[in-house]
């Protein structure tokens, strides 16, 4: 018996390198955030954060940085040369989001077919994609404020980046959350991002 591929190796790695890197990210990050708060009233528990300290934050961040980056630009660049980004985020309309939404909001949204995308997954999945890219570029901003002043005037300064930088970050992990959530409720989805199939 023959079983189709739905989600091949390439997209299955990158997806649990992703998964890995976003949370050593986050919580390293959580570690620095509280060295120079953003938002003086908001602090994360050391339970949370990875690191110890400032130094040791920093050196997690900077070396994961790297597996957040490449896996990202792998994950776009053979989504992108396989026509699979094509294939399985477009076309999208405000129609189907709004039929979707409303099944969705209903407790009525199919999901028997996961070969396929419903317009709720494929915004979520374009915006985590044009969140992920923003969330690489502010974080350059602020590690190379000196070196890419263009990229920082562009996030309106070094402060400002660190905000755009925090807010991504509160996206992506939103969109994890949910992500978490909706595999709970469609468990074959986890089997088909671990086995393909």
């Amino acid at each position: 018996m023959k079983h189709t591929i739905i989600q091949p190796g390439w997209v299955r790695m990158t997806h649990w390198m992703n998964a890995c890197a976003v949370g050593l990210m986050a919580s390293s990050g959580w570690q620095i955030y509280d060295a120079s708060p953003i938002f003086p009233a908001l602090h994360f528990s050391p339970a949370i954060s990875l690191g110890g300290w400032l130094g040791g934050a920093l050196q997690w961040h900077f070396a994961v940085m790297w597996v957040l980056t490449a896996n990202f630009m792998l994950y776009i660049g053979l989504n992108v040369i396989s026509g699979r980004l094509r294939r399985k985020l477009l076309p999208l309309s405000l129609q189907s989001f709004s039929s979707d939404m409303r099944a969705a909001l209903r407790g009525r949204l199919e999901h028997a077919d996961l070969s396929s995308y419903n317009a709720l997954q494929k915004v979520a999945y374009l915006i985590a994609i044009m969140d992920t890219a923003l969330l690489i570029l502010s974080g350059l901003a602020i590690w190379k404020s000196v070196q890419l002043p263009l990229l920082r005037s562009l996030l309106g300064g070094y402060k400002q980046a660190c905000i755009v930088h925090f807010v991504a970050m509160s996206v992506l992990l939103a969109f994890f959350t949910v992500h978490v959530i909706m595999v709970a409720l469609v468990p074959r989805s986890l089997l088909l991002m671990i086995r393909g199939r």
